[in-house]
């Protein structure tokens, strides 16, 4: 009999043996197959016929069926899965379902299989029978409007039906009576979604490329040609034309018959990209994000997985595309902490592209204007290559940035402090201008929370620690962690009283400011509350178009936007996220200032950067408003250094979690004993356990035990001392492992 070891998706880190009947075919690595476990049918993967011996003295049972001819994980994505499930100590099969698109296995009815549960999408297409472009005049004669469906079908060869709108009203009967006359034939075909397709993209023309540019093209091009991994650091000013170094590698690449994949912080926000990369390679291009509906996800899988497609662009899940012949990986805004998985396998894209790149012989180029530490201190210690474009590819100078000191300009004009006199005269001076501006503020709502004047009393959400945001469209109270919503109260729920009043600002609050500032202006705001859908593409759409004049927006309004009219970015709290409970909360807070500051200036118009804040001494804001990553970047390393966070340790943070919150607490003391002690003279310092930051999320309660030290085998000795009370925990407790932790909330 043929036994093989098949990866489970559950959360269990080992193995196990299933007998794979001959009448079921073939068993090859990485495919899927259907076994039995439990009371259940689960979906498992093939990774390789199992030891002689392996099967005694267990019960071991039969798959049920093999699901795939050619397997849906490729050998090298296999390998790639299995030392990545190694690296953060996380459960084999779960890993490798998180490869694959949802949807994609079969759903079952009475015990029968029925398939996939997504099928790909299909369209019609038509095209010309031999000779009908010689009867185009003839038919032009008795019926014009059939004649222009029918040249336009000769002139492009085969089309799908959306593609023939607006050449005629009753297109269907136009398209029947041609096919019924023998002058086009008509045929069902499979219709790559494009989220971004919307009307055709007009080829470009590639600009002159810089002196730095060229530089680093030639630079890992020479790597590229030889199939050879390459990891390198582009570092550059925004606007300095990164983009383009990426267009030209990965146009090279093609040349040669070699795959590309484009990893970005959020697709959602940046459409301008993938319409440059259309402008550039035209159609052929796989779009994978989680704004895709199941169906359009697996057919993106689909056409990369068959080589139909050789470049796919998307959010961190990306990283796991199909490419065939892959060779050259960007991560651009590699600094930016969406590339970390926060739930379920908590992977970091950045990291699993250079694993990707150095296992596949591919080059990995991770781009930023702002690396974060450990990439920077990667490319000091050679292990990247460093390329940096010092200055914009238009020659413009990066713009000026202005700080002001709210705690001296308390009251703007109207008597608020969310535009401040100096703001309120510069986006004055914009808009008579005619020039747009952006307004940021990393807060979402109306208020960051409702408060009784009389008791003091904060309206909090009931499942998790934090208070709720007020919104007014639609009118509520929102928890941002669990999306729980209520009505707005009348009156306080503590004390009775009917003065309750909101503090703070967001988004929302700011919008409604800002157009009762200045009446005549077209204000917009961007943030998850108007994002949904293709929401924000449209806002930006309208931006570029000049439909807006003021754009107010959460850090979606920071990322990868290119706007010559916008000559003006206010930040209208800096302080938001300088004072997190974060090591990490001075370096993300320099990083969202240089990058909204880049917004500005980005054309012969000039720009200008204003920065509201309490905090105007504080190194993060003193470093953006001199564009100086070199002086932050060493500022911040000395103080890393001396707390041994990274990039000069290491750190994994054990996370506990459960509804009762009595037996969270004893799980967290117990997981702690027995990390100290499985230590045995490692070098790696317990800090815990303790309730973390948030201390309820979701209705359970949160514990945390963090692990630092220096060596990686160390860490990964003690974590595994302790694995077995990690895998079993008491009931209703769940222990979770994330190794090189981003957020530490």
């Amino acid at each position: 009999m043929s036994l093989w070891r098949v990866a489970v998706p559950v959360p269990l880190r080992r193995l196990f043996v299933y007998e794979i009947p001959e009448p079921l075919g073939i068993p090859l690595r990485g495919a899927r197959v259907l076994v039995p476990f439990g009371r259940r049918r689960l979906t498992g993967y093939l990774l390789d016929a199992a030891e002689p011996g392996a099967a005694d003295g267990i019960d071991v049972r039969a798959a049920i069926a093999l699901l795939d001819e050619t397997p849906a994980l490729p050998e090298e994505l296999v390998g790639l899965l299995v030392a990545a499930a190694d690296y953060y100590l996380h459960p084999l099969g779960e890993v490798l379902r998180s490869a694959l698109p949802p949807g994609i296995d079969p759903a079952e009815a009475q015990g029968e299989l029925k398939g996939p549960r997504v099928k790909g999408a299909t369209e019609l297409a038509f095209a010309a029978c031999p000779g009908a472009g010689e009867q185009l005049a003839e038919l032009a004669r008795h019926a014009p409007k059939r004649a222009a469906v029918l040249e336009r079908i000769v002139g492009r060869g085969t089309v799908s039906a959306s593609d023939l709108r607006g050449i005629a009203g009753g297109l269907a009967a136009h398209l029947r009576r041609l096919a019924a006359d023998g002058l086009v034939i008509m045929s069902e075909r499979e219709r790559p979604p494009d989220p971004f397709s919307g009307p055709p993209v007009e080829r470009d023309t590639p600009p002159e490329l810089t002196r730095d540019q060229d530089a680093a093209v030639a630079s890992i091009s020479a790597r590229l040609d030889l199939r050879r991994y390459g990891g390198f650091l582009l570092q550059g000013v925004t606007g300095s034309g990164k983009t383009e170094v990426y267009l030209r590698v990965i146009e090279r690449a093609l040349y040669q018959g070699l795959g590309a994949l484009v990893l970005v912080p959020e697709i959602t926000l940046t459409p301008q990209l993938v319409r440059r990369y259309r402008a550039r390679f035209g159609e052929g291009l796989a779009v994978w994000h989680s704004g895709l509906t199941d169906r359009e996800r697996f057919d993106q899988w689909r056409l990369l997985r068959s080589g139909a497609v050789r470049v796919a662009i998307g959010v961190r899940s990306a990283v796991f595309a199909p490419v065939h012949d892959l060779a050259v990986i960007v991560v651009d805004e590699e600094h930016d902490t969406s590339f970390k998985q926060e739930r379920g396998f908590p992977y970091n894209a950045r990291d699993l592209a250079l694993l990707r790149a150095s296992r596949t012989g591919a080059v990995a180029v991770l781009g930023s204007a702002t690396p974060s530490l450990e990439t920077y201190d990667n490319a000091a210690k050679g292990k990247l290559e460093r390329l940096v474009l010092s200055h914009r590819a238009t020659s413009l100078p990066l713009p000026r940035v202005d700080v002001v000191d709210l705690r001296f300009h308390r009251a703007g004009p109207g008597g608020q402090r969310v535009v401040s006199g100096p703001l309120h005269a510069a986006l004055h001076e914009t808009l008579s201008r005619g020039e747009q501006a952006i307004l940021f503020l990393n807060r979402r709502g109306f208020a960051p929370s409702l408060t009784c004047t009389a008791c003091g009393e904060v309206r909090r959400c009931d499942d998790c620690a934090v208070s709720l945001t007020l919104h007014k469209r639609p009118a509520g109270l929102v928890c941002h962690y669990c999306g729980a919503r209520l009505r707005l109260p009348e009156k306080c729920p503590a004390c009775g009283a009917p003065e309750l009043k909101p503090v703070g600002v967001g988004t929302e609050k700011a919008e409604e400011i800002l157009r009762e500032l200045f009446p005549d202006a077209r204000v917009a705001r961007l943030d998850r509350d108007v994002a949904s859908g293709r929401g924000a593409e449209e806002v930006l759409e309208r931006l570029r178009t000049g439909e807006i004049d003021v754009l107010v927006g959460t850090q979606m309004v920071t990322k990868g936007h290119d706007f010559p009219r916008v000559t003006l970015v206010g930040v209208l709290l800096a302080d938001v996220g300088l004072h997190m409970p974060d090591f990490r909360a001075a370096e993300h807070s320099f990083q969202l200032l240089t990058q909204v500051a880049g917004r500005a200036g980005r054309s012969e118009l000039g720009g200008r950067a204003i920065i509201q804040t309490y905090s105007p001494d504080h190194p993060a804001v003193i470093a953006a408003r001199t564009h100086d990553f070199e002086g932050f970047a060493a500022l911040e390393t000395r103080s890393r250094a001396e707390l041994g966070y990274p990039p000069f340790g290491r750190l994994a943070a054990l996370r506990l979690s459960g509804p009762d919150a009595g037996r969270v607490e004893s799980a967290a003391l117990a997981l702690a004993r027995a990390i100290k002690d499985g230590r045995r003279g490692a070098a790696v310092e317990i800090l815990g356990p303790a309730p973390a930051p948030i201390a309820m999320v979701q209705g359970r309660h949160r514990w945390r035990v963090l692990l630092r030290g220096v060596r990686r085998d160390e860490m990964r000795r003690v974590i595994l001392s302790a694995y077995d009370l990690i895998e079993s925990p008491p009931p209703g407790v769940r222990i979770r492992i994330d190794v090189d932790p981003v957020s530490m909330l």
